[in-house]
């Protein structure tokens, strides 16, 4: 580089450097808002505001919760990749953020580009429910009903690339039949609908499906992971029920706008962390099935590896499935 040009962009970086810094003294200066993508009352809801609740002590300020639901959780996430990156706008999601990049066209922002990784939060399985007078009476039951009714069987989800939306596809695929699918702004809402009876079936995580389970207001078959969950021990997996090497594990992360400093990023990740070692998150995670990372797995690192795995693992499914991308 020419010597002349060298001063000023030496310079320019280090000023940028210095006003990061400066920033990250400040931080936070205002109230920080935790977006979820999906509606309250949902697992991504109740994730986040278990986290919150911790953040705002370690942050020494509150942490809110910000619902915003809508087209299976980019709406979400284009709000928060828009925000001001200083970290006071944050965002929590799960796989539906890899898997969107492949099954939403015209995205506003760049799933990989655009976000800083925080670090992961937690990962479960999902639930294979029913509504309570559903007339399969086990699981084998239930696969051979699902396959043999197809179009028939109504499947809610909390909208495409929702976790409730990936599972049900993966399950379409593995039995070669396709549901009628009814599709929601939240998982909230299909489980009311499912309580109701106004649906057939639904693939929800752990996190909200096992209160619904113990309080006998929906009928359980099968979980999605390779080995039984300790809250539901009398319910197969899915492999058990007959249906080959069927596993989907669902994963939530923390995320930041891009260009947030680095030691902005450093706080909240540290925050997260914190949280993560709370007695009482940690309760209440194995209450519902869920499971906190391994140490090594907690890293804003980390966190990215996984981001650009999932992103590539999804467009190769979505490819299989033969799904054209939604506007």
């Amino acid at each position: 580089m020419n010597k002349r040009f060298r001063l000023p962009v030496l310079a320019a970086a280090a000023w940028a450097a210095l006003a990061g810094v400066a920033a990250a003294q400040g931080y936070p200066s205002r109230v920080v808002t935790l977006v979820v993508p999906f509606a309250a009352g949902g697992p991504s809801d109740a994730i986040g505001r278990l986290l919150a609740q911790s953040m705002s002590g370690t942050l020494k300020q509150q942490v809110v919760i910000e619902n915003v639901a809508g087209a299976g959780g980019t709406t979400a996430a284009a709000r928060v990749a828009r925000a001001e990156p200083d970290g006071h706008t944050i965002l929590i999601h799960h796989i539906a953020l890899p898997a969107g990049a492949s099954l939403y066209k015209n995205l506003s922002y760049d799933t990989v580009g655009d976000f800083e990784a925080l670090g992961l939060v937690n990962f479960g399985p999902m639930v294979l429910a029913s509504k309570k007078d559903f007339s399969a009476k086990d699981a084998k039951e239930l696969l051979v009903k699902l396959k043999a009714d197809g179009p028939k069987i109504t499947l809610a989800h909390a909208g495409i690339a929702s976790n409730s939306h990936l599972c049900g596809l993966l399950l379409q695929q593995a039995l070669e039949t396709k549901f009628t699918e009814v599709a929601y702004r939240g998982t909230g809402p299909a489980m009311n609908d499912l309580v109701a009876g106004q649906v057939d079936v639904l693939c929800d995580q752990s996190t909200t499906a096992v209160p619904q389970i113990q309080g006998n207001t929906i009928k359980a078959f099968a979980v999605t992971s390779s080995v039984r969950l300790d809250t539901l021990p009398n319910i197969p997996t899915m492999k058990e029920a007959g249906l080959g090497d069927f596993e989907f594990v669902i994963w939530h992360g923390l995320y930041a706008p891009k260009g947030t400093p680095k030691a902005v990023v450093d706080a909240l990740s540290k925050a997260l962390q914190v949280a993560l070692a709370d007695a009482t998150v940690k309760s209440r995670f194995a209450d519902v099935g869920t499971q906190i990372f391994p140490a090594a797995e907690l890293s804003p690192q980390a966190h990215r590896a996984r981001l650009e795995r999932e992103v590539a693992k999804w467009r190769d499914v979505v490819a299989k499935a033969g799904l054209s991308p939604a506007n």
